[in-house]
């Protein structure tokens, strides 16, 4: 099997470094066995996460010595607001400085106290600002995205009966909106239909509830679509792009993924309520509404990482690196979530370690031992991502306890895909061995970010 050749080649290079293993055990344990609390410098391979973390081009680079750091007008913003309409197709703009500050603005804006949100399974930094928003969200995910094994081509799509239940149930007026993922992260990066993005518009239209999409990833979601959905095989990205978003009200965007920056994030829409309310807002908690946080050099990389990365040789590269590391750890039979997802594979660790009990963090437990066999960095994405119930203080334990290997965009060649791969099979050859963790610090919010663990014998 070969891996996908790269459409581009390569002008700046920045050296790693390899930990020996003395060192990595020592690293990951002072880490609290949290792989978001190493040091940059321990990590050999980092699929920490794709936010933030790929390479920009050199158009990009270009852009960023145009740079108008103007802190009214900037002519980067009106490049950057332009793109957005062009890409995407939405008349209002509100830049952020990354995505969950959009995400603050927006769903502060849409949502009331003891309000519902449906959405087709939660993320972590939505579901709190929701929460702190007072609403609670709810899950309407079809039933084979909580199925690691299950190959639907479309996993990330929203069941209308449970979301007319769910309407129907709580009462319209007791709906904020319809929160609608791309290529839902939670569930491996699996992406939505077209013809699903349809029905869940005209099904918000029906109760007169507006629809937003996290579109984080929507150009990835909108490459699945051609190549998955029939009637779109010829269909440029750009279309599909602008027909996805006409079926909503707006979005919230993290820049740091499909647009290739590392940092910058926005929210767009048709609705001048929705426009005027957090424009107003983006003065008070991020910047100007010219900037919202963000330099001018950093508009205009954004700008233009939103129409590099909506091309299609690009993204038919991404994915398939992607499904590169997938299919090398389907051969040796270590169990992950099918089909391969847009941005990164996801490790079933519930499989991986069935020695392990819940409460012992399989999830945690096996990113952590990557990291200790390799230097290779990942991320849990389970039990602890989940948190707690927030009337009763207990755990939850979602049907899904991934490992998530991030594939940052035009970062790493195959060589470092196949290492990566090499080790993950030579650690599950010896899974049995693997002790798991007991959680002994754990702050108030989020605390996949900073939770600590200690290993407990076998």
């Amino acid at each position: 099997m070969n891996g996908p050749v790269e459409p581009f080649k390569i002008k700046v290079v920045e050296p790693v470094n390899r930990p020996n293993r003395e060192k990595r055990k020592l690293a990951i344990k002072e880490a609290g066995y949290n792989t978001f609390l190493l040091k940059s410098e321990d990590v050999f391979i980092d699929l920490l996460t794709d936010s933030g973390t790929s390479a920009m081009s050199d158009n990009q680079w270009a852009g960023m010595m145009i740079g108008d750091e103007a802190y009214a007008g900037s002519k980067n913003f009106y490049n950057f607001e332009n793109a957005v309409k062009d890409i995407l197709g939405y008349k209002y703009v509100v830049p952020t400085h990354q995505g969950r500050g959009a995400e603050h603005l927006m769903y502060k804006t849409l949502t009331r106290d003891g309000q519902f949100i449906p959405r087709n399974m939660y993320f972590t930094t939505s579901k709190v600002h929701v929460e702190l928003a007072g609403g609670k969200m709810m899950d309407v995910i079809i039933d084979e995205a909580h199925d690691p094994e299950n190959d639907h081509p479309f996993k990330g799509n929203v069941n209308l009966e449970k979301l007319e239940a769910l309407i129907q149930e709580k009462g319209a007026e007791k709906i904020a909106f319809i929160n609608v993922e791309m290529d839902v992260n939670m569930a491996g990066g699996q992406p939505v239909s077209m013809e699903n993005l349809r029905e869940v518009w005209k099904l918000g239209k029906e109760y007169g509830l507006k629809v937003i999409f996290d579109a984080t990833r929507s150009s990835e979601n909108a490459y699945f679509i051609r190549e998955r959905e029939p009637g779109y095989e010829n269909i440029p990205i750009n279309e599909i792009l602008r027909e996805m978003m006409s079926y909503s009200d707006g979005c919230i965007y993290s820049s740091k993924k499909d647009c290739l920056v590392n940092i910058g994030g926005f929210l767009a829409t048709n609705d001048k309520e929705i426009f005027e309310k957090t424009r107003s807002m983006v003065v008070v908690y991020e910047g100007l509404h010219t900037y919202g946080g963000m330099a001018g050099r950093d508009m205009e990389a954004l700008a233009r990482g939103l129409r590099e990365g909506a091309q299609y040789d690009y993204l038919k590269y991404r994915v398939n690196q992607v499904k590169y590391l997938g299919e090398l750890l389907k051969e040796a039979r270590v169990p992950i979530v099918q089909p391969i997802g847009g941005h990164a594979v996801f490790l079933d660790a519930l499989k991986f370690l069935p020695h392990l009990s819940r409460e012992k963090w399989p999830a945690q437990t096996l990113s952590a031992a990557i990291y200790e066999e390799s230097a290779v960095r990942s991320m849990e994405r389970g039990a602890v991502s989940k948190g707690r119930d927030k009337e009763t203080g207990e755990n939850i334990f979602p049907k899904l306890e991934l490992v998530r290997l991030t594939i940052p965009r035009r970062v790493y060649t195959n060589t470092h895909i196949e290492y990566t791969a090499n080790a993950i099979k030579n650690l599950y050859q010896k899974r049995e061995k693997i002790a798991g963790l007991k959680m002994v610090y754990e702050p108030e919010y989020l605390r996949f970010f900073q939770a600590r663990f200690e290993k407990v014998p076998l």
